[in-house]
């Protein structure tokens, strides 16, 4: 088993948490990966998905330290959103993305909002 390392070159993986037609989508542009252990870099969220598996995700994938970037449907977020908006770590970046069904809003993201208060907009 590989040393568990903070290197920002380690961090070679997206991981994403959304809906059926997101997390797909982009397993089908080549970003899923199982590691040796079984563990997934990804999440299908559902409407029967249980909010304590959703944060579970988020923590675990937010620990990793092969994961650069984590994708989330913002409409998922919206389900763990005090726990979105406490993340504060640059590695994984996180990014809240749109879903076929639920459009983006920039008041709801998390990253901007944070953004938008540095800049004291």
């Amino acid at each position: 088993m590989a040393a568990t390392t903070s290197n920002p070159k380690d961090r070679n993986l997206l991981a994403v948490i959304g809906d059926e037609d997101s997390v797909t989508g982009l397993l089908l542009a080549g970003i899923g990966h199982v590691d040796q252990n079984q563990k997934k870099n990804f999440l299908i969220v559902d409407a029967k998905t249980q909010t304590s598996v959703i944060e579970s995700a988020f923590q675990d994938f937010t620990e990793r330290k092969d994961v650069a970037i984590l994708l989330i449907n913002q409409h998922v977020a919206e389900k763990i959103r005090p726990t979105v908006d406490r993340y504060q770590a640059a590695f994984p970046a996180l990014l809240e993305i749109p879903s076929k069904e639920h459009p983006y809003d920039p008041a709801k993201d998390s990253v901007l909002k944070r953004v938008q208060k540095l800049r004291g907009d």
